[in-house]
């Protein structure tokens, strides 16, 4: 889809597939190393394929798009017709995706703007879709970031994992507070909080916590009007359950998307990973 601001993201946003054709946005995909294999989130290796290898105890590691490759991505949006790129990113807390595609931006034939989200999973998504309804409006290069940046400064994203482990493997959270939730045999709530992923609460059974994740998602909602979108790896039964009720239980719903992560975001949070986002208007 050409128009004058085109929306570039990343594989880790996890939008539906027809929402980003309908939006025009191009995601660039991350890479999952599966013991000697390097391969493309979203088109090489599939959640399930990873979760088996986790269940394996297979070596997995991730790695950022190149700049090489948001440079190819950039002049291909260019060449369809864009002449101005906001290109809405993972926080660098957790990746340097962002840093890659400032590198690349340097060097575009149009003007591109970087933008460091702070986000990720759908918390990203809501973002990029923010950005490019604005451009889809109009709106100008500043304009689609502003939509972006107000969209991120509001929404919240919480996570109930069945184990710290994968989180301490890949660096993303502290080994002392992994091991002080494996001692106490805790449950861990997170949240993403000023780009990191941070502890939130720890409850002493998977049952409770879930429960808790879902009084946690309720009331940040409130009575707002808001989006919200369920996440799970190997989990699905877990999710549908949690959008069911919080179809029920949030009254100012607008619309919940139910997804699985993708292996980037998988590898690091391991089988049985349930989250929320909740995104005011």
């Amino acid at each position: 889809m050409s128009r004058h601001v085109a929306i570039v993201t990343d594989s880790t946003a996890y939008l539906p597939q027809r929402t980003m054709e309908h939006h025009g946005i191009t995601a660039v995909p991350l890479t999952v190393v599966l013991g000697d294999q390097a391969l493309e989130e979203g088109t090489e290796i599939s959640a399930r394929s990873l979760a088996q290898a986790l269940q394996k105890r297979r070596p997995v590691t991730t790695s950022r798009p190149s700049p090489e490759v948001f440079a190819e991505t950039y002049r291909r949006v260019a060449a369809e017709g864009a002449t101005g790129i906001v290109s809405l990113h993972l926080s660098s807390e957790l990746s340097g995706t962002y840093d890659a595609a400032v590198l690349a931006a340097r060097e575009a034939s149009v003007p591109v703007r970087v933008v460091d989200t702070g986000m990720v999973v759908m918390a990203l998504g809501f973002c990029a879709l923010a950005a490019a309804e604005t451009a889809d409006a109009g709106g100008t290069v500043d304009e689609a970031v502003t939509a972006a940046e107000k969209r991120a400064a509001g929404t919240s994203a919480y996570f109930y994992v069945d184990t710290l482990d994968y989180l301490r493997r890949g660096g993303r959270i502290g080994a002392a507070q992994a091991l002080l939730g494996s001692a106490l045999a805790v449950k861990p709530l997170l949240q993403l909080d000023g780009g990191r992923i941070e502890f939130l609460e720890k409850v002493r059974t998977a049952s409770k916590a879930i429960a808790r994740l879902e009084e946690i998602v309720t009331e940040r909602a409130g009575t707002s009007r808001v989006d919200i979108a369920v996440h799970h790896l190997a989990a699905p039964e877990r999710a549908s359950a949690l959008a069911d009720r919080l179809r029920e239980r949030v009254p100012g719903l607008a619309e919940l998307h139910v997804s699985e992560v993708g292996a980037v975001i998988g590898a690091h949070t391991g089988p049985g990973l349930l989250g929320a986002v909740v995104s005011p208007w």
